[in-house]
């Protein structure tokens, strides 16, 4: 389990995911710091911006647990692939909801404020080399299917 690559790949997968809670997804800068992160509310910005960083705070860690989840199911390569393709979807997810919820939190900052600059945050560029990560691990499980079906054939 522990000595196959994919699971290597899956581990360092969801230690991102979960290390992207803790960072923020974008710093916004107006007389004030702002930091737009998992489960950070920013008061009065409005239902979208709550909503992505709720959704962002629901998909990272179940990326996560997912990739986790996955490294057991090693004897079940078809499961293990269904999996991995989640983690995919669950990462879109994730990425998307913190795009969305730093877009519409831009609007209204600019709306209420003079000047507002912005940056992306350590926790976006933490959830950048899960689906890489994805992808290798993908690779690895086809691999011990071919290496599994070659040996059936003995």
């Amino acid at each position: 389990m522990f000595s196959r690559i994919q699971s290597l790949y899956l581990f360092l997968a969801a230690l991102l995911a979960f290390g992207s809670m803790a960072f923020p997804f974008w710093t916004f800068t107006t007389d004030h710091l702002i930091l737009f992160g998992d489960f950070r509310d920013v008061q009065g910005a409005g239902l979208i911006v709550t909503a992505g960083s709720i959704a962002g705070g629901i998909f990272s860690p179940l990326t996560g647990i997912v990739a986790l989840v996955t490294i057991f199911m090693f004897s079940k390569r078809k499961l293990q692939q269904m999996l991995i393709t989640l983690c995919f979807v669950l990462f879109a997810a994730d990425l998307l909801a913190g795009l969305a919820g730093g877009h519409f939190l831009k609007q209204y900052l600019e709306a209420h404020s003079t000047s507002v600059s912005f940056a992306p945050g350590s926790g976006l560029f933490m959830l950048l080399p899960e689906p890489v990560l994805f992808w290798l691990a993908s690779l690895g499980v086809k691999k011990d299917e071919k290496i599994a079906t070659a040996y059936k054939r003995l």
